[in-house]
């Protein structure tokens, strides 16, 4: 006997409960409990887990040193931005998430990479948001030649497996999950159970016929991935495509890799034909302006070292409470190393309004800007230039000391690489033997006042 039971199940944290309620006891968000039908059989054959069947059990279990090694190959993605994310390309078997806000291009990038990669691979292309006639323009005004590409527009998910299981693919991509339904649920597609169980399923068939599965993920309005958080732990790789929609660039982030690095780095550009590599990433960061307020920094995303300029202004208040913001930098770092400067350098800006920015619409993250950040609302306070062909790098302790960074070597290759001559480094990265190995005047120095009257060479300590 057969009879229908429902629950209830929050969208926002996966929270089920037999009761609704407006809002999530759990994560506290409102509106967000649905109701979830299920089937509830009066005669259901449960398992004994207790007893002497499981004393007479096969050992299943091996030594680790034991288990037979199988060499790693990877598939080339067409891009060598996109390999470089993936940690060299894409391997059998494994199962990438690609988020993004809308419009930002993430089914451009996967339509292209599977045009490239269908030259030499079996790919699938599955488009569960668009139809067949959509997806081939946007081929067309792409690619605009004879692929091998294969195309399914789909949502059923009974009908995406089958294909798989027949066509065997190298390659699939499912763009996006939140649009494929499992008639077997009675939930909405995009719902919490139907996003789960459907990559559940889909990992299951590409673990099996060790297909590279993409899948397209959505995201909520406040930038995570949509759906729970148990798909970022189902999938191997969960990458980000973030930019502004009104600029030019991309970004291509790897927030977690189970096959390479994670916070790599990959750019992008789009232009009328698509997505372009720009393997020079550093030209769109660097605005070549010569001004007060302005720094320059080597950022490290991942292996890469990028060359960064940093934007400052420092304007007197009208108001009690000055202001302070900061654009591709975090705030509370920003409140830091203005405390610093007025502590240990005695400049008063607590009277004075604080805006800074990095350039190209990059974040920055790690301590070693310090140093640019403090040099560049200095310059413009004093309302002096910074000489040119000049990079700070440096973390900045509440001492007013300067704390060592890592991949020095590496940050400075890449100023010399781009014309820079002079570094200002702290002195506790001396032990690098870097004055040996790259051509570039090294500045080291111990603390914040040794750093700024060195990167303000044409101007007297009084005078800081």
């Amino acid at each position: 006997m057969t009879r229908n039971s429902s629950f209830y199940i929050c969208q926002s944290c996966g929270a089920q409960s037999k009761q609704y309620f407006g809002r999530c006891s759990s994560c506290g968000d409102w509106n967000s409990i649905i109701e979830q039908k299920q089937s509830l059989s009066g005669n259901r054959n449960k398992k004994n887990h207790t007893g002497s069947d499981l004393e007479t059990r096969p050992l299943r279990s091996e030594p680790i040193a034991s288990v037979r090694s199988k060499p790693l190959t990877r598939m080339k993605s067409g891009y060598s931005e996109f390999d470089r994310v993936l940690g060299g390309g894409l391997v059998p078997g494994s199962l990438v998430l690609v988020g993004g806000d809308p419009g930002i291009g993430k089914s451009t990038l996967l339509l292209q990479s599977a045009s490239a990669m269908a030259k030499d691979y079996s790919v699938l292309y599955v488009s569960a948001e668009e139809s067949a006639q959509q997806v081939r323009l946007r081929w067309k005004r792409l690619e605009g030649e004879v692929s091998n590409l294969q195309l399914l527009a789909e949502t059923d998910l009974d009908t995406i497996l089958g294909e798989l299981k027949s066509f065997q693919p190298s390659v699939a991509i499912i763009d996006s999950i939140q649009a494929l339904n499992d008639e077997n649920l009675s939930s909405t597609p995009g719902s919490i159970t139907q996003v789960r169980e459907c990559s559940a399923a889909l990992q299951r068939i590409a673990k099996q016929q060790e297909i590279a599965l993409l899948i397209v993920g959505h995201v909520t309005k406040e930038g995570m991935l949509a759906g729970p958080k148990v798909l970022e732990h189902l999938v191997d790789a969960v990458l980000t495509f973030e930019g502004d929609r009104f600029a030019s660039h991309r970004l291509l982030r790897a927030v977690k890799n189970r096959y390479g690095a994670t916070h790599e780095l990959g750019v992008f550009e789009m232009q009328g034909e698509g997505l372009k590599e720009i393997k020079n990433p550093s030209e769109i960061f660097l605005s070549g302006d010569s001004a007060s307020g302005i720094s320059t920094i080597v950022a490290c995303e991942g292996t890469r070292s990028l060359v960064v300029d940093l934007q400052a202004l420092v304007s007197a208040t009208t108001y009690a409470t000055p202001r302070r913001t900061a654009t591709g930098i975090g705030i509370n770092r920003l409140h830091q190393i203005l405390a610093v400067l007025e502590k240990h350098m005695s400049l008063a800006l607590s009277r004075y309004d604080c805006y800074l920015a990095v350039g190209g619409g990059l974040e920055v993250e790690e301590p070693a800007a310090d140093l640019g950040i403090a040099a560049a609302i200095v310059s413009s306070f004093k309302d002096l230039q910074l000489p040119p062909g000049t990079v700070l790098i440096g973390e900045i302790g509440l001492g007013g000391q300067l704390r060592p960074v890592s991949q020095i070597t590496k940050r400075l290759e890449e100023a010399v690489r781009l014309g820079f001559n002079r570094a200002v480094i702290p002195k506790t990265n001396q032990n690098d033997n870097i004055n040996n190995q790259i051509k570039l005047k090294i500045i080291e120095v111990k603390n914040i006042s040794e750093a700024l009257i060195a990167a303000l060479d044409t101007i007297s300590e009084q005078n800081i």
